[in-house]
């Protein structure tokens, strides 16, 4: 053992001397390590900040039609139920289903042959009375001349005067009977009451038709030139629109939600009396010229209604407007292509642009899309634009 102890002695290498050697080299480590880190941070102070890609569009400033948009129903402007005034056999109808007539127009024909018959024998009535009332008034009359003369008693003058009263009422009521069969032999031809479009023949030729049939028509018409659109809009606007109509008048578009074909001018021409409490709305009414026919009854259209318009309004896209804890705001791109938050006043919206009353000026650059990576003061890159971001280097 004591040999052992001075052999290490001997070396150098004893209990003594094995401390003082391993705090050296972890100090030298220490120091190995204090440099590196040093050296990194140094180089990571240098590396040039990331600049978060966005979308941007540029604030305008136009005028801005305000509207009111609902899905309204189209309703033919007039329709008539077509049917006979006079019963018989359906002899013709004069027209193809479908297609557009104008009033006046020759429809159907009911067999005239007992209308006819039925004429003819009124005038013959007529002709017998009226023959027997001129005999009856020159017996009054020659009855008038003898009775001063005693050659004629009283009272066969007076059964001589009220047969001829008599026969005149007869021969007024003759001709009356003249005047309905003439009509009813009118009724005969049946006519469109208004121009418009006709359905399905509903009744069939050779057919029995019943005068003013309750439960079956010969054809419905309905008018389409002009035609209505019904809406209903919030009963808060009830005193806006009630103004602005006494005033001028306000415009209406409609077009088929999901057609091509542009829209529809029209004009609001009817507002109803009442709110309806259970929805809480107004029903309007509009009236179109539908000169392209694109409107048809029981169609559902999409409807704007033009309430004003709002003069050199500063505008931007819908999805540039953000909402925080205080309220709404947009980031608003620099010279320097940082972003600033900045609080707004948005107003009204539609077709995915709103109105900017306050907060922004026109020709500003707003941030449109990727808001979300970005914080006040953060560096942008915008796709698309000429420029790009530069390196920052963070301080």
């Amino acid at each position: 053992m004591e040999r052992t102890n001075n052999v290490a002695r001997a070396n150098g290498v004893g209990p003594r001397r094995a401390g003082p050697l391993a705090a050296t080299l972890l100090l030298a480590a220490v120091l190995l390590f204090t440099a590196s880190c040093s050296k990194g941070s140094a180089e990571q102070k240098g590396r040039p900040r990331m600049a978060a890609p966005v979308m941007a569009a540029e604030a305008v400033e136009k005028d801005v039609a305000v509207e009111l948009s609902a899905v309204g129903s189209v309703e033919a402007y007039n329709t008539v139920a077509v049917k006979s005034r006079i019963g018989g056999y359906l002899q013709e109808a004069h027209f193809a289903e479908g297609r557009d007539v104008k009033q006046g127009e020759l429809l159907f024909t009911i067999d005239p042959a007992p209308y006819e018959a039925a004429l003819k024998q009124a005038k013959a009535n007529l002709a017998k009375d009226q023959a027997q009332l001129r005999y009856a008034r020159a017996t009054a009359k020659h009855d008038a001349e003898l009775l001063p003369k005693g050659l004629v008693g009283r009272e066969e003058y007076e059964q001589s005067r009220a047969n001829a009263q008599a026969l005149t009422a007869m021969a007024a009521a003759d001709r009356a009977a003249v005047e309905l069969a003439q009509l009813d032999l009118g009724y005969c031809s049946i006519t469109a009451p208004i121009s418009g479009r006709v359905g399905s023949i509903l009744v069939k030729k050779g057919n029995l038709v019943i005068a003013n049939d309750p439960n079956k028509a010969l054809v419905v018409i309905v008018q389409v030139q002009p035609i209505y659109v019904s809406f209903a809009v919030p009963a808060q606007y009830y005193g806006g629109i009630k103004g602005r109509m006494a005033r001028e008048k306000l415009m209406v578009e409609a077009r088929l939600p999901h057609g091509d074909q542009p829209p529809e001018p029209g004009e609001l021409t009817f507002m109803d009396n009442m709110v309806d409490e259970s929805t809480g709305t107004l029903l309007l009414k509009a009236t179109f010229a539908n000169g392209s026919k694109n409107l048809w009854p029981g169609a559902f259209m999409s409807v704007k209604l033009k309430l004003s318009t709002l003069r050199n309004a500063v505008v931007v896209p819908t999805e540039a407007v953000m909402t925080g804890q205080s309220g709404r705001f947009v980031f608003v791109i620099k010279p320097d292509l940082t972003v600033e938050q900045r609080e707004v006043a948005a107003g009204y919206e539609s077709g995915g642009e709103t109105v900017i009353e306050k907060g922004l000026s026109a020709g500003e650059q707003v941030v449109t899309d990727g808001q979300l990576r970005l914080t006040d003061g953060a560096k942008v890159m915008v796709k698309g634009a000429a420029r790009e971001a530069s390196p920052e280097p963070a301080e």
